[in-house]
């Protein structure tokens, strides 16, 4: 990796690098294209699971080289399993950007956290509903009596948990939510028997297929997916930033989402096992997957990532429609304040590449 700082190895094989960092960038105007003059910013940037298939535009951006190409030095980081959350230490000011999902700008809002989606990654969660034969989860209604796995309480993951079961006609009283992570502790609580049913992203949900674990109950992994289950688009992963942060350091910004975007047309353009390939190799081939069962899952599941990095048409109000059914007040919710789509707009423009996504409005 190019121009980090100390590096460690975590259990689970992700590559995690320390924070200690300044940021940087000017107060440029948004959507100056390529902007890859003067001074080279530093943006810390911490991943709410860097090894996970849903944020692989984060690494692959810089095993491409697109962060010098455009004129910025990223420091990446994940989160760790029981540590602070990527969008904590994004509003915290530990990171200037969260690689997290849309979501959290919605709740963050009647918090008092002005919080924006600078470039949208993905239109689907990237997630499948994994449920072992025994629980016997077919339906919405059968999580009655179940122990649902999440990667944490009150993650995007328990939230498109309490949907699916809001759906099905059932509260959060109908059921018990347990924190499984993902990977090898995920996989474990359903060999154990700790949880019924897990929600998680590739390559968990492979390596759960591929050893007779268990099977897909509700299928959020792609565009369409999600269509089907939630009603419409469902953006998740994105890059969050506090919108103070943004708005002093819009140069910097730009740099980034230049990078990301020219990330997701690479990934539009390349196969499975091409983009795998460009990875760390402990991503791919590690004790939960073998690398020819991550292509697999990644071919499956490629569909959630937008090629243009564009928030697509009706995403945010399919979402503030959730949350608002899972009970947050979302009367004051801004909702055009939560996203932006100028940047990326600026991004393709200056790359000369085609934006095949129908953009969000303000109202979503």
């Amino acid at each position: 990796m190019n121009k980090r700082s100390i590096m460690c190895i975590a259990a689970a094989g992700a590559v995690t690098l320390s924070l200690a960092a300044c940021s940087g960038g000017s107060g440029a105007t948004a959507g100056s294209g390529s902007a890859t003059s003067g001074p080279t910013p530093t943006v810390r940037i911490m991943v709410g699971g860097i090894d996970k298939q849903i944020y692989l535009p984060y690494e692959l951006a810089d095993r491409l080289g697109l962060y010098k190409k455009y004129g910025v030095n990223v420091e990446l980081s994940t989160e760790q399993d029981g540590g602070v959350g990527a969008e904590d230490a994004m509003v915290s000011g530990q990171v200037d950007f969260a690689g997290a999902w849309y979501n959290h700008t919605i709740e963050l809002q009647p918090k008092g956290k002005e919080v924006i989606d600078v470039v949208q990654l993905s239109g689907a969660p990237g997630e499948r509903l994994m449920c072992t034969a025994k629980s016997g989860v077919k339906t919405a209604a059968d999580i009655k009596g179940k122990n649902m796995g999440v990667t944490d309480l009150g993650s995007g993951t328990d939230k498109l948990t309490q949907f699916i079961a809001h759906q099905g006609g059932l509260k959060q009283t109908d059921y018990q939510t347990v924190a499984v992570h993902a990977g090898a502790t995920a996989i474990a609580a359903l060999k154990q028997g700790a949880a019924d049913c897990v929600m998680t992203t590739q390559p968990t949900v492979t390596a759960l297929t591929s050893q007779k674990i268990a099977t897909t109950a509700f299928d959020l992994a792609t565009t369409a997916g999600a269509e089907k289950a939630l009603g419409g688009a469902w953006p998740a992963a994105g890059l969050l930033g506090q919108a103070s942060w943004v708005n002093s350091h819009k140069d910097a910004t730009q740099r980034v989402v230049n990078a990301l975007v020219a990330t997701m047309h690479w990934i539009n353009e390349h196969s499975a096992a091409e983009i795998a390939a460009k990875l760390p190799p402990e991503y791919v081939n590690n004790a939960t997957i073998t690398t020819a069962q991550y292509v697999a899952g990644l071919t499956t599941d490629k569909g959630q990532f937008l090629p243009d990095g564009i928030m697509p048409a009706g995403g945010p109000a399919t979402v503030l429609s959730m949350e608002k059914q899972l009970g947050l007040d979302t009367s004051s919710i801004n909702l055009g304040s939560t996203f932006t789509n100028v940047y990326a707009e600026a991004a393709n423009k200056a790359e000369g590449t085609k934006v095949t996504t129908k953009p969000a409005s303000a109202k979503g």
